[in-house]
């Protein structure tokens, strides 16, 4: 079992965290929340609608209203930065070539990458490739915006740009967002309220000043990096597994 009696819910508007030890569940939260796998039981509701019971049409229909940032991008390595952007006006709008055009320039414009709209994803850095995934992803004014990791091999440069990019988009959208991220640095700096995953239940939720105030050993071993605590860096091994190894 991976999450087991999570109670959660994200309001309107909040830029919300989940963050948490590598295997506790984080991703598979995000993919809960954007119907990609559905819970043994209870029931994932997203805008006020349980999306576990929804055929493949009713959960298309869902995922027009969210936007997503994958991890390291994904872009379209064929298409050229502004064709990766107009891919999902192209596939769920009917605008004209113009309008599309323009509502790419300016996606581009609100990531600073308007001057690299005709270059290639081999021309372009990681962090531009990330900027232009973010780009991608806010291309139909969602209102349920997903990050998976948006932080993740960024210089810190580029991080601190995309960070507050994402609180901007936020705001300026009038969005949710959703970030799953180890980057307790940036993460703290951005988010409304952080949500702490730990074994498979949420340990810990709060805004950032409450979590850093915190004194449980889960908590503070995660946002201070201690080597020891509840996390532990040895996994267990089976008796039988040490017996085969030493002969024994």
């Amino acid at each position: 079992m991976i999450l087991r009696g999570i109670d959660l819910s994200i309001k309107q508007g909040e830029l919300v965290a989940i963050m948490g030890g590598s295997g506790s569940g984080k991703t598979t939260l995000l993919r809960l929340i954007g119907g990609l796998v559905k819970p043994t039981t209870g029931t994932v509701r997203v805008f006020d609608q349980d999306i576990s019971p929804l055929d493949t049409a009713g959960l298309y229909a869902v995922r027009k209203r969210m936007g997503m940032l994958f991890q390291f991008g994904a872009l379209f390595t064929d298409l050229s930065v502004a064709e990766n952007v107009a891919y999902p006006l192209r596939e769920h709008t009917k605008l004209t070539e113009r309008q599309i055009r323009d509502l790419v320039l300016l996606k581009l414009h609100a990531v600073g990458l308007r001057g690299a709209a005709e270059l290639m994803p081999s021309q372009i850095s990681g962090g531009m490739a990330r900027r232009v995934a973010l780009a991608r992803a806010v291309a139909l004014d969602p209102e349920l915006i997903l990050y998976d990791e948006p932080f993740a091999g960024l210089d810190p440069i580029s991080l601190g740009i995309t960070a507050q990019l994402i609180r901007n988009l936020n705001d300026a959208l009038g969005a949710t967002s959703i970030i799953v991220s180890h980057d307790v640095t940036e993460t703290f700096l951005i988010a409304d309220r952080i949500v702490l995953v730990a074994d498979g239940q949420i340990a810990a939720h709060g805004t950032p000043a409450e979590l850093r105030a915190s004194t449980d050993p889960r908590v503070t071993q995660f946002i201070n990096g201690e080597p020891d605590g509840p996390v532990k860096f040895h996994m267990p091994a089976p008796r039988t597994l040490e017996q085969d190894f030493l002969g024994a």
